[in-house]
């Protein structure tokens, strides 16, 4: 079962290769792609030395549609570039794959930085409720059941989580019990508790209707304005010391 892994990039340098490197060394019949929406850093030099990279507008919808055109796989895994794989996790994919029934799934999540409310909200993610699931715990999809749902729609946010519901319309989807792990700059610049509340007010709206499209909106506004004003206390990733 050949599986394509498609990574959307846009200014990634310093994460891409640990990304590539993790699913280079999975065992089994693997695709490389790598979509980049227009980088302005070394993102495609690095990404070209592991795997085959294609340009695409910008933004993560159209660049994982992008991918999925020009990928050639059974299965494919749509990847954040900040993640990392689980050694294990496309021998677990292919092993949820078996069942008929199943039409793609995700991973568990861990992020890199230790932290106890970061893995408070993680240890959620070993359930299978539709709100703990989202794409930076990748997403793994048969390409029969990509196709049937014409990909991912191309909007500004939230594209996750509607395919993720217009999927489990089609067939189960599994839960991977092996974590993917994903970086946590967003929780480290905002502050782990603010930005939670933050995606946790961008779902409720979301769910009752309001559009991505103006989520997307408040959500760069909010993002501008903690920029400006931020001066957050470093959170210590594992290992540093200074």
């Amino acid at each position: 079962m050949r599986i394509s892994v498609i990574i959307p990039t846009v200014n990634e340098a310093e994460n891409i290769l640990s990304c590539l490197i993790s699913v280079c060394n999975q065992p089994g019949e693997i695709e490389v792609i790598v979509v980049d929406g227009d980088s302005s850093d070394a993102t495609v030099e690095k990404a070209q030395r592991l795997a085959l990279v294609i340009r695409s507008e910008r933004g993560r919808a159209v660049q994982m549609n992008a991918g999925a055109r020009r990928a050639s796989g059974e299965v494919l895994l749509f990847l954040h570039a900040d993640s990392i794989l689980h050694p294990s996790a496309l021998i677990h994919v292919r092993d949820s794959l078996k069942d008929a029934a199943v039409v793609g799934g995700t991973f568990m999540l861990r992020f890199d930085v230790d932290h106890p409310i970061l893995r408070f909200y993680a240890f959620f993610t070993r359930f299978k409720l539709s709100y703990f699931h989202y794409g930076d715990q990748g997403i793994f999809v048969r390409r029969a059941a990509f196709e049937k749902l014409v990909g991912f729609k191309e909007v500004a946010l939230m594209e996750d989580l509607d395919f993720l519901r217009r999927l489990r319309r089609l067939g189960r989807v599994a839960l991977v019990k092996l974590p993917v792990i994903t970086s946590a700059r967003r929780f480290i610049e905002r502050g782990p508790i603010r930005q939670q509340l933050l995606n946790c007010v961008l779902v409720a709206l979301y769910s009752v209707g309001v559009s991505p499209e103006t989520l997307a909106r408040w959500y760069l506004s909010k993002d501008g304005q903690n920029r400006q004003h931020r001066q957050s206390p470093r959170m210590q990733r594992p290992g540093d010391q200074n």
